[in-house]
C-alpha cells in the first residue's frame, strides 16, 4: 500500500492521509510519521520546543544574572513604585527593584530545584538498577526500604525540620533530595526487571562478563530515556515545593528566591494594598519555569514510548 512504511511506527487515528496523500480508512496501520498521530506529533514537538526555549532563558537568566540584571537586588530605592521606566516592574516595600530581585532569585530557585532532583534521581536510580538487575534478596531489601519512605508524609517533614533548625535552601534541597527518590527507583526497578530478560545481556552473562560491565554498557544506556523525563519533573516539584516552604516563611530570609518574594509581598502588605507586581512577577515566573519543564518532559515520554512501539 503506498505510503505505508512497515516497522515505522504504529498510528492511532483511524482515518488518516499518509504518504502520497491517499486515504487509508477503518484500520491500524503503519505510519511514516515518527509519532502516534501525523498532525498532533508534529504539534506536540513545536509545543516542546517553546518550553525548552523557555527552559534556556531562565537557566541563562540564573547564570548570567549578575550581568543582565539592571542594578543590585540589595540596593533601595523610593518604595512601593509601580512599574514604570525607571524600575520595570517597580519596587518592594524597601525600595528594592522587583526585576532585579526576579533575575537573582531565579539562582536560588533553580539551584534547589536542579540539586535535590538531581539527588533524587541518583539515589531513585541507584537503587531501582541494583534491585532489578540482581532482584532475589537484595530486591527485597531495597525495594523493602523504598516502602518504608514511601510511607513517610514528605512535605510535613520538610516542614517540620525546616521550622526546627536553621533555615537554608541547601537544606530544603537535601531534605527534597533524600525523600522524593521512591517513585525514581520503582519505575527503573520495573525497567531493569526487564532488560536483564533480555537476549542479549543473558547471552553476555553466560560468556562471562562482568555485573559491572553489563550494567554500564547495556542496562544504563536503555534506562536514560526513562530517567530523563523523570529527571525534569523532579525540577518542577521541588521548585514548587521550595517556593510553598518559603511562602511559609521557612526560607532562608537572607537570601532572594521567587518563593521568598511571594513570602514578603504576602507577609509586608503587598496582598492586601493591591501591590499586584510585588507578587504577580514571581508568581508567573514559576509558573511558567513549571510549565516549560512539564512540556519538555512530556515530550521525552512520548517520544520514549513511540520508541518502544516501534521495536
Amino acid at each position: 500500500m503506498a505510503g505505508i512504511k512497515p516497522g515505522s511506527g504504529p498510528c492511532a487515528m483511524s482515518e488518516c492521509f499518509c504518504g502520497d496523500g491517499k486515504d487509508v480508512r477503518g484500520m491500524e496501520k503503519e505510519c511514516d510519521r515518527p509519532y502516534h498521530c501525523p498532525y498532533g506529533g508534529i504539534l506536540f514537538r513545536k509545543v516542546s520546543i517553546i518550553g525548552l526555549v523557555l527552559f534556556s532563558s531562565f537557566l541563562l537568566a540564573a547564570i548570567f544574572s549578575s550581568f543582565l540584571s539592571p542594578c543590585d537586588p540589595w540596593d533601595r530605592f523610593e518604595p512601593y513604585l509601580p512599574p514604570g521606566q525607571d524600575h520595570i516592574l517597580g519596587t518592594n516595600d524597601l525600595g528594592q527593584d522587583i526585576l532585579s530581585e526576579l533575575i537573582y532569585g531565579s539562582r536560588v530557585s533553580l539551584i534547589v530545584g536542579f540539586g535535590a532532583a538531581l539527588m533524587a534521581t541518583t539515589i531513585g536510580s541507584s537503587i531501582g538498577l541494583l534491585a532489578g538487575y540482581f532482584k532475589g534478596m537484595a530486591d527485597e531489601i531495597l525495594m523493602g526500604i523504598t516502602d518504608i519512605f514511601l510511607m513517610i508524609p514528605q512535605i510535613p517533614l520538610i516542614i517540620v525540620l525546616a521550622a526546627f533548625l536553621r533555615p537554608s535552601f541547601w537544606l530544603i534541597a537535601l531534605l527534597m533530595g533524600s525523600l522524593w527518590w521512591t517513585s525514581t527507583a520503582r519505575v527503573v526497578r520495573s525497567k531493569a526487571l526487564q532488560i536483564r530478560e533480555m537476549g542479549y545481556v543473558q547471552s553476555k552473562r553466560s560468556l562471562g562478563f562482568s555485573h559491572l560491565h553489563i550494567i554500564v554498557s547495556d542496562v544504563l544506556p536503555n534506562l536514560s530515556q526513562l530517567v530523563m523525563p523523570k529527571f525534569l519533573l523532579s525540577i518542577a516539584s521541588a521548585m514548587i515545593a521550595e517556593s510553598s516552604i518559603s511562602f511559609l516563611g521557612l526560607g532562608d530570609p537572607s537570601m532572594k528566591s521567587w518563593g521568598m518574594m511571594i513570602n514578603f509581598a504576602f507577609s509586608r502588605g503587598g496582598f492586601i494594598n493591591g501591590y499586584w507586581w510585588w507578587y504577580m512577577a514571581p508568581g508567573l515566573c514559576i509558573t511558567i519555569f513549571v510549565l516549560s519543564i512539564v512540556l519538555i518532559g512530556s515530550f521525552l515520554e512520548e517520544r520514549d514510548e513511540s520508541i518502544m512501539g516501534q521495536q
